[in-house]
């Protein structure tokens, strides 16, 4: 058992008898009574934020999982399929287990998050960034703007629009975040 000393960034816990991986957290040492820990806990399973305040030294429990490499390959009616880049093992997950599931095309190298104890797939995250090419977007004129962060709307290889700078053009390749789902840079 591990106590709430041990909380960090992306721990799994199982609060609840559930799943939840540790956002935020922030230990508190108040002038007056005793010191404890405010989290934000993202649920596993539900998706959902909650924010949770453990008393200093309570013991929580720790869930084992494993981030395994995969390789996205298509989409059919069992849902996303993935390989594994080491063992060629195949798997199939549903559209609401993969985090910025728009931004996912074919080639693509990703990261399944496993319960250890019961070898069942959790999660699926894509990498921070991906690069993507736009395949359409409006032209920007200069001098079109009265600040100078004008964004236009600009869709990607996916599908997906999402607001870039002016001076992006049709067949550039951009870096995007995938948690923000915002543009980043040009692809060098």
């Amino acid at each position: 058992m591990a106590t709430t000393a041990d909380i960090k960034k992306g721990l799994t816990i199982i609060y609840n008898d559930d799943l939840y991986t540790v956002v935020e957290f922030l230990h508190v040492k108040p002038g007056k009574g005793s010191a404890f820990v405010r989290t934000k806990l993202k649920g596993v399973t539900n998706g959902k934020n909650i924010d949770i305040t453990f008393p200093s030294g309570q013991k929580i429990e720790i869930a084992r999982v494993e981030r395994r490499p995969y390789q996205y390959l298509y989409k059919d009616d069992m849902g996303y399929n993935f390989m594994h880049k080491e063992t060629y093992e195949q798997i199939a997950l549903q559209e609401d287990m993969i985090e910025g599931v728009e931004f996912l095309k074919d080639g693509q190298d990703v990261e399944i998050v496993f319960h250890s104890d019961t070898e069942t797939a959790l999660y699926c995250e894509l990498p921070q960034n991906v690069i993507l090419e736009v395949t359409y977007t409006e032209p920007g004129l200069r001098g079109d703007t009265a600040s100078s962060t004008a964004l236009k709307p600009a869709t990607l290889e996916t599908g997906v629009e999402i607001k870039v700078p002016l001076f992006i053009t049709i067949g550039e390749k951009i870096k995007v975040d995938t948690t923000t789902k915002s543009y980043v840079e040009r692809a060098k």
